[in-house]
């Protein structure tokens, strides 16, 4: 009999409408806050792998050494993983270091050059606080 009321008098899509608004509500407000969350929090909130350089520096003594610190995400080593960088059980660094000598030897290939016969510095992990590294 409810029912039948309901829609007799449209209740039953004024409900549906104020059900589909209050999603509509919720769902910006989720947006709005992942909007305010930094970018690795924003891409590991929707399930992202993410991974960044977060600073670059040259030896100014010699300028064939340096570093690059990177941060990444849980999501992006399981990524690595799947792709054969990694197993379950090995360290962080050591996939994305993996992960990083392949990137670098496909960029200097697309360039022309042989990574054999490339002269470089030497690469050094250095574990910092907050499961970050810095890889020299």
């Amino acid at each position: 009999m409810k029912q039948f009321i309901r829609k007799l008098f449209g209740i039953d899509k004024l409900l549906a409408e104020k059900e589909k608004a209050q999603l509509e509500t919720a769902k910006a407000k989720e947006e709005e806050r992942i909007t305010k969350m930094a970018p690795k929090e924003r891409a590991t909130a929707k399930g992202e792998p993410w991974v960044s350089v977060l600073d670059t520096k040259v030896n100014k003594d010699n300028p064939r050494n340096g570093f690059f610190e990177l941060d990444w995400n849980d999501l992006f080593i399981v990524q690595l993983k799947q792709a054969g960088y990694g197993f379950d059980g090995d360290p962080e660094e050591e996939i994305v270091d993996r992960w990083f000598r392949d990137l670098y030897s496909a960029m200097i290939q697309s360039e022309g050059i042989d990574p054999k016969d490339r002269t470089a510095g030497y690469v050094n992990v250095t574990r910092l606080p907050g499961g970050k590294a810095e890889i020299e």
